[in-house]
């Protein structure tokens, strides 16, 4: 049976509502859009829905030349791609210095007062750059957006069917927030893959995805539970962690598009 690219996603503010695209633009910290954007704190510590469920509950969306922030009982909230702002330096995880824009007060006001704490929007600077970890990246020159460390998560359907044949209610993909999801090479085939390619693009498949609980967090409803991580511990834990889909670096510039064969390559 082929495997075939079924869906893709952005997800352009980290740890806010994702996109689904038919097709997505890889450029040299991964799909255009996605994870340009970052909410902080005031010290330019990054947040994500680890700490603040709520940022599950704001939906995003790109028009032709903003994003457009929506959450339930507050009024559209627009970013322009270009908006103007103050040169800062924000943390994520153990990259600190990392350069972006402010994106200024109106939108920080909007974000802390429906997320109930002060925090501030960035946006990745042009010039920026943040560099996959070394000890997985297959080039030096191999670099990321906000994303947690890799430009790029992969994901079968028939992972997320095994996992969800365990569980008394099946969870959506939206839980486990892949860039690329897959078809057609049975459950957890991915984690055999070294190298793919897909379109013009080889994509190389570095390191197992920890799971954390963003995981447990119904994207919906914001409200957090113990699964699919107290499953996910019975058989596929590790001394790093419940590993569930792959994330990989890539090679060039393209297009990805549903309905792309994937090509395993090694």
């Amino acid at each position: 049976m082929a495997v075939v690219v079924t869906d893709l996603y952005v997800y352009p503010v980290k740890s806010c509502g994702g996109i689904r695209q038919s097709s997505a633009v890889v450029e040299p910290r991964g799909f255009a859009y996605d994870r340009r954007w970052l909410i902080v704190d005031h010290d330019g510590g990054f947040l994500t829905q680890r700490v603040l469920p709520r940022m599950a509950l704001i939906a995003i969306a790109l028009t032709a030349d903003a994003l457009t922030l929506t959450a339930p009982g507050v009024e559209t909230l627009r970013v322009p791609y270009d908006q103007p702002g103050e040169r800062t330096a924000v943390t994520i995880w153990r990259n600190s210095g990392v350069g972006a824009i402010d994106q200024g007060d109106v939108i920080s006001v909007w974000l802390s007062d429906f997320l109930k704490k002060p925090v501030r929007l960035v946006r990745f600077a042009d010039d920026a750059v943040r560099q996959v970890d070394q000890r997985y990246a297959p080039r030096p020159t191999d670099q990321v957006g906000f994303a947690d460390a890799y430009p790029f998560m992969i994901l079968s359907e028939e992972s997320v069917g095994d996992l969800n044949a365990r569980l008394d209610v099946a969870l959506p993909m939206n839980r486990f927030r892949p860039n690329i999801v897959v078809r057609g090479a049975g459950a957890y085939a991915e984690d055999t893959w070294r190298r793919i390619a897909i379109g013009d693009v080889i994509f190389e498949v570095v390191k197992p995805c920890a799971r954390c609980a963003i995981t447990s967090t119904d994207q919906e409803t914001a409200r957090r539970g113990k699964e699919p991580l107290r499953t996910l511990a019975m058989y596929r834990d590790s001394e790093r962690g419940v590993l569930f889909g792959q994330n990989m670096t890539h090679q060039g510039a393209g297009v990805v598009r549903v309905g792309d064969a994937v090509r395993v390559l090694d």
